[in-house]
């Protein structure tokens, strides 16, 4: 299988503005995924009668609108399509979008205001907002459709909230990116799961952020037989190798990594041309992003 190569055989932007966008996912992340941990999410879930495909399909996609629900599993990317279906189908049957929207935003309301204590007064705060809406409001969302939907959300009034909305749109749209790199790659929504899950070959310096098959299935819902099944395909194309029910990535799999990896940053680094105060703005976003981490309610934070 040959590589696909990134636009004119070399990346379109500059290390800087592509570190600056790595950075962007890597520092916002904790905040951002407060929507889906947050200790208020399964309070809000019994209180719609939901589960959590019917709630997390319905908050999150609900910008898209009313759409059919291939166009959810679509920008959602490597989720069993029938396992969309389901959710989006529950979220209209028990509740509506406006409804499932309106409930997202008490949920991050409520947790900011727990996290932040007294940073939620924080001047500081307003103007980091602005200054994050100034950046990513330029974005281009042509073939992202996600973050299309979510740029046309309006901002939140409330400077806790609109931090949530800022560090989400930045999400998203790197989000679509990457899906675009998968799609150039080759890899179908399984494979790029397996691919991504897959342990990598000894002295590799790459520090892959993983959930772990057995959590990845279960979120995704895919099968052992087409977990399996994918990495037999890797597998046959020499991108890894798959024993005794482990997958290890091959150099040539190592080197596809790294490629969707810098594909990605490459694809959310035009936001960062010219931002000559880069560093201050993740300077100043730390003390939020840190509370939330802090506080003790995300994957791997838990105090003991």
């Amino acid at each position: 299988m040959s590589q696909p190569q990134s636009i004119g055989g070399s990346f379109r932007y500059g290390e800087r503005e592509r570190g600056y966008a790595r950075q962007a996912y890597q520092s916002f992340e904790p905040l951002h995924i407060t929507a889906y941990f947050s200790p208020y999410v399964t309070e809000k879930q019994k209180e719609l009668g939901l589960s959590f495909k019917g709630r997390y399909f319905g908050m999150r996609a609900a910008p898209l609108g009313e759409c059919d629900a291939s166009v959810v599993a679509s920008t959602f990317y490597n989720f069993n399509p029938t396992t969309v279906r389901d959710g989006w189908a529950e979220a209209h049957e028990k509740s509506d979008l406006k409804t499932l929207s309106a409930a997202r935003t008490d949920i991050i309301d409520k947790t900011m205001r727990d996290a932040f204590g007294p940073l939620i007064d924080d001047p500081a705060l307003p103007k980091l907002v602005g200054r994050l809406r100034e950046i990513i409001t330029p974005a281009e969302t042509m073939g992202r459709s996600l973050s299309a939907a979510w740029m046309n959300e309006p901002w939140p009034d409330a400077p806790h909230i609109g931090l949530w909305h800022a560090f989400t749109l930045f999400r998203e749209w790197r989000g679509d990116g990457h899906i675009a790199a998968l799609v150039l790659a080759g890899l179908v929504p399984t494979e790029a799961l397996v691919f991504h899950e897959a342990d990598h070959p000894a002295g590799s310096t790459a520090k892959p952020s993983r959930m772990g098959r057995t959590a990845t299935q279960r979120s995704r819902q895919w099968s052992d037989e087409e977990w399996n099944a994918a990495a037999d395909d890797l597998a046959s194309r020499g991108l890894l190798v798959n024993a005794d029910g482990n997958q290890t990535l091959t150099e040539q799999g190592l080197e596809l990594y790294r490629w969707v990896e810098n594909f990605t940053d490459d694809a959310a680094a035009s936001v960062w041309v010219g931002v000559e105060d880069a560093d201050d703005v993740f300077s100043a976003a730390r003390p939020f992003v840190k509370s939330i981490i802090d506080a003790g309610f995300l994957p791997g934070t838990q105090k003991k």
